[in-house]
């Protein structure tokens, strides 16, 4: 692969810790700011949603932009973002910030994926596209233990400060390190959402809500989690998400393969129904510290091994609009992670925080329903491969 790619690779990385961030510094902010773990868990909802509703939004108006420029100005929105929260002297303003950052993240992760494609050769496009998203992956196995880590001696507005410095160096080497990349042809924002017209494309976006939802409504809170249940906090709740974070590489390698070599219905029938048990046993499996790190491990694999073939499922039911659909279902993803602070934050002040996860596995149920009761088994089997004129997924049947 292209140190190009490892560029964007980078760039996703930074955008990754700056969306993730907040579970790793939730202590630290409702600390030094004198507010609740629910309400400082707000900060990544203000972030998810200002990301699921722009995204569409501003890739339709920055269409025609040169697609380096796009990126460096997209590196440059988030960094100002993550000083803005670096410098807020209060709650709201931090809140402010947040968007800010998300603004940025929401046009760079498309484009970035868009840039992956067209400066790899074919045969090597789909890898580029995985080691872009790598890098969002990554970021859950250093970028929040980090920020975990460092929040107590730096504070919050130290580690967002630290961010904005490594997202600004990340734009300055994309600016240097990537050649001219013209805009593809441009898409009207009622040609965007057409797809989303199909009853069955809607069920899948509602399954990824749900999944995310499921998923975020306990990780936004999984640092006082673990101080409850394990009783750790500082370097070792650190340690314990980066079990999380490699969880997640791993499951979105599995995932992958599993989406290559199965049906993908199936495929997300099995790990739904594990994610629904690891989930729900969370207050019993995190009381020790081994016990701790093996269940987020799991929790962590068996959340992002669901993408792929959610993806791949996206793809089959519209080939001709994959990458509005793609581009969809990110803001379905935002969309779920941006509920679930107030969807978490609420059952932590009704019932506490123990239940939460037992709680958000429901949600889990009930997306597993989607896949046995609502979607339809699709035949015959199809295969995912790469468009060279497009430099998009497309499906093909076998």
């Amino acid at each position: 692969m292209s140190a190009r790619t490892y560029l964007l690779t980078a760039g996703a990385f930074t955008i990754g810790t700056s969306g993730y961030i907040v579970s790793g510094v939730l202590p630290a902010v409702s600390h030094e700011l004198g507010v609740s773990h629910a309400t400082a868990g707000q900060l990544l909802t203000a972030f998810a949603i200002a990301y699921a509703l722009s995204s569409p939004l501003l890739a339709a108006l920055t269409g025609r932009w040169e697609r380096r420029t796009l990126l460096v100005v997209a590196l440059a929105v988030s960094a100002v973002g993550n000083l803005l929260a670096a410098f807020a002297p209060n709650y709201p303003l931090l809140l402010v910030a947040r968007v800010v950052s998300a603004l940025g993240a929401a046009v760079f992760t498309p484009a970035a994926t868009l840039v992956a494609t067209v400066l790899s050769p074919p045969d090597r496009r789909g890898r580029a596209v995985a080691l872009v998203f790598g890098g969002l992956t990554f970021s859950l196995v250093l970028g929040v233990p980090a920020g975990n880590l460092l929040g107590e001696p730096l504070g919050y507005q130290g580690v967002f400060g630290l961010i904005a410095a490594v997202t600004a160096v990340a734009a300055v080497a994309v600016r240097v390190g990537l050649p001219r990349v013209e805009a593809p042809p441009a898409v009207a924002l009622r040609e965007r959402f057409a797809p989303a017209a199909d009853r069955r494309v809607i069920t899948v976006l509602v399954l990824t809500v749900l999944a995310c939802l499921a998923v975020f409504s306990v990780f936004n809170y999984i640092a006082p989690l673990l101080t409850a249940t394990a009783h750790v906090d500082g370097l070792a709740i650190s340690l314990l998400l980066v079990a999380y974070g490699v969880g997640g590489v791993f499951g979105n390698w599995a995932g992958g393969r599993l989406t290559d070599r199965f049906e993908t219905r199936p495929v997300l029938i099995v790990l739904f129904s594990a994610f629904t048990v690891v989930l729900a046993t969370l207050p019993l499996t995190m009381t020790t510290v081994p016990g701790a790190a093996i269940a987020l491990f799991l929790w962590g694999a068996l959340t992002w091994s669901a993408n792929p073939p959610i993806q791949a499922w996206l793809i089959a039911l519209a080939p001709q609009n994959s990458g509005l659909l793609l581009s969809l279902n990110a803001s379905a993803i935002y969309l779920g992670v941006g509920l679930s602070g107030v969807v978490g934050g609420l059952v932590i002040s009704l019932v506490g925080l123990l239940p939460l996860a037992p709680i958000a596995s429901v949600l889990s149920v009930v997306a597993l329903g989607l896949v046995v009761f609502v979607l339809k088994p699709q035949e015959p089997k199809a295969l995912v491969v790469v468009s060279p004129s497009s430099g998009s997924l497309a499906k093909q049947w076998k």
